[in-house]
């Protein structure tokens, strides 16, 4: 059900925050628009999950705002769908009817927060301000990581052994006698490997090896 609903969080942040809302009352899609933008953020209505899906994630740092009950699929039960399809936008429940196993059941699911109709505006915007910054942290780890591993697919699989055996602390010499190479091979692959993964220092280069999951099992 969530395929048609594309995730575009590697991409670059191109502009303010957004929020996403997903309630079936209009009057109160209204005022939350209303609220969300006296701030200065992007906002983004929508009358049930299934408008929802027909839609694209933003490219920027963005939370959903979601009613619980809705025509359709529950907000409890889309929450549980977006995990499926590995989709992290950060989500902020809202109801007039909450109850402590539903209240539980959202927060186990990763929720930033509940709010119980009717609660004050500076709550809710403290809940989109928390939930924007965790976006924009995710974002920012996804895109490192894409960048890492970008870097790391250019290395030669020479290049990748002995990036493992450098992050495990061996010595040239210790690789080029576990290899069965020449000393002077393995300080200009040792050079090609800082080079393409943009290490400033053996400590980064061990770094970026423990990021990666590389290790001379894994290599």
């Amino acid at each position: 059900m969530t395929q048609r609903l594309k995730s575009t969080s590697a991409t670059t942040d191109t502009g303010g925050p957004t929020v996403l809302v997903v309630e079936d009352d209009e009057s109160v899609r209204r005022a939350l628009s209303n609220l969300f933008q006296s701030v200065g953020m992007d906002v983004k209505l929508f009358g049930s999950a299934s408008e929802m899906l027909q839609s694209k994630l933003p490219a920027t740092a963005s939370c959903l705002v979601l009613d619980v009950r809705l025509p359709g699929l529950s907000g409890l039960d889309f929450q549980t769908e977006l995990a499926k399809a590995n989709i992290n936008i950060p989500i902020i429940f809202m109801s007039g009817h909450g109850d402590i196993p539903m209240t539980v059941r959202a927060m186990k699911g990763g929720a930033v927060d509940f709010l119980t109709k009717p609660f004050r505006d500076q709550d809710m915007l403290d809940a989109v301000g928390a939930a924007i910054e965790r976006d924009r942290k995710r974002r920012e780890t996804d895109r490192v990581m894409s960048d890492l591993q970008t870097r790391f697919e250019t290395l030669t699989p020479r290049e990748r052994e002995i990036f493992a055996f450098v992050s495990s602390g061996l010595m040239n010499k210790q690789i080029a006698g576990e290899l069965g190479l020449a000393e002077i091979t393995v300080k200009i692959h040792r050079g090609h490997i800082t080079r393409k993964m943009g290490a400033k220092s053996l400590a980064e280069l061990v770094r970026q090896a423990e990021a990666l999951g590389i290790s001379r099992t894994k290599a």
